[in-house]
């Protein structure tokens, strides 16, 4: 190695034990790794601005955007209520649409927003129901993270890979969405097993669940019926993108411009709900990565993987099926995609056939999430929703759920990678 692949690699290492131990900030992490490779010449700026991934960037803020205004009518309490009342009051009937509910919101939306919106309300049913709300909690964690898999905008790594890929929304829909329907009615069984039968209450707090009002939920009526007219046009425009020739990114952005402008909100208030330091983490990490890349180190790397698989595609695909979940729930997998994503390319471009690699990174980044507490940002943000609560969701207790799940759900995807693409 030279000193530039080197000096590359050093900076990368930095960065991801930063992320590791949580000394520092990922974003302040990120964005000094970003900046010590311009002060040490590894890039120019002009360099580091074109290994930004742009798609990536304009998906996330202008969905960002779009929740943020959404999110003001009370569509979200209004379902998570209607779910409840539609259950008739039954614990388990409310695990399982609430479950439903989370998968297919966090298919659409970022998980950390789905779980923001839907945790509370399962609390507050629980509390009415008189029943421990950790198995709510638990469920909704692994549906969050299993629902994102399926869809172009459902999980950071999913835009990622759908941008660089040049895999359209209908392309994840038609690939993961079967991997992902077949994983959920898996789990629900599994969960039914575990919990459903144990879950009784009485009648006259099933009654209580009946009586609540979901249309009280409801903050703004007129932006509610503007919001659901969006949500519709928006899975229309992300279904038909690539047949429009439009990215995705613009789909958004165009989302977002709209509803800022007919959903009367304060900008301002807005503009903060964006999670700013997500973007510019996003940002940073592209920027290291591609400090490697024009090192010749992810090259380097894809060569070296190619030889000790002897260039076997199945196993290649399962090696990094396995190697992104394994590492995706001990570590956030945004910098494991991004290390990922120029190695397929490399491969790629020697003339190898990965397209079942993009989709291996994609059910592995993105189910891995499951294995631990501190797998993904949604299982952090629920558990400390739940203790503020006074339920405190332990690292062992979520690894004696969440860890076989995320095997279960790896195990189901190899089984069907292997039948789709051999």
């Amino acid at each position: 190695m030279n000193s530039m692949q080197i000096i590359s690699v050093v900076v990368f290492l930095v960065v991801m034990i930063a992320l590791i131990t949580e000394k520092v900030h990922r974003t302040a992490a990120a964005v000094s790794g970003a900046v010590l490779l311009l002060c040490l010449r590894i890039l120019s700026v002009d360099e580091a601005i074109s290994y930004i991934d742009f798609g990536t960037i304009g998906v996330l803020v202008g969905m960002m955007l779009f929740v943020a205004v959404v999110r003001n009518s009370g569509l979200f309490e209004y379902m998570a209520i209607k779910s409840a009342k539609i259950a008739k009051g039954s614990p388990w009937k409310i695990m399982l649409l609430f479950m439903i509910l989370t998968a297919v919101l966090s298919a659409f939306l970022d998980n950390v927003t789905t779980v923001l919106l839907v945790g509370p309300m399962a609390i507050s049913i629980a509390g009415i129901l008189g029943i421990n709300p950790v198995p709510f909690l638990l469920t909704q964690i692994l549906a969050s993270n299993i629902g994102g898999t399926a869809t172009l905008i459902g999980d950071p790594p999913n835009i990622m890979i759908g941008s660089k890929a040049g895999l359209s929304f209908a392309d994840f829909v038609v690939t993961t969405g079967p991997a992902v329907i077949l994983i959920m009615i898996v789990i629900c069984a599994l969960f039914y097993a575990v919990y459903g039968r144990r879950m009784v209450v009485a009648p006259e707090r099933m009654a209580a669940v009946m009586e609540l009002d979901e249309k009280r939920a409801v903050q703004d009526e007129m932006l509610m019926k503007k919001s659901l007219v969006m949500i519709a046009l928006i899975v229309l425009g992300f279904v038909c993108h690539s047949s429009l020739g439009v990215e995705s990114c613009v789909v958004a952005l165009a989302a977002a411009s709209i509803m800022l402008l007919i959903g009367r909100q304060d900008i301002e208030e807005i503009v903060l709900g964006v999670e700013w330091s997500t973007i510019l983490f996003f940002t940073g990490l592209f920027v290291i990565v591609g400090g490697m890349v024009k090192c010749g180190v992810i090259s380097a790397l894809g060569n070296a993987l190619v030889s000790v698989t002897g260039g076997n595609v199945t196993l290649l695909m399962i090696l990094i099926l396995w190697g992104s979940a394994v590492f995706s729930s001990v570590l956030d997998n945004i910098p494991f995609v991004a290390t990922m994503i120029p190695l397929i390319l490399s491969m790629q471009a020697d003339g190898m056939d990965v397209t079942s690699l993009w989709w291996a990174l994609s059910l592995g980044a993105c189910l891995g999430g499951n294995g631990t507490l501190i797998g993904a940002s949604a299982n952090v943000v629920l558990s400390g929703i739940s203790a503020k609560h006074g339920h405190p969701i332990t690292f062992g207790h979520y690894l004696k759920v969440g860890f076989p799940t995320m095997v279960l759900s790896v195990a189901i995807s190899t089984v069907y990678l292997l039948v789709r693409f051999h």
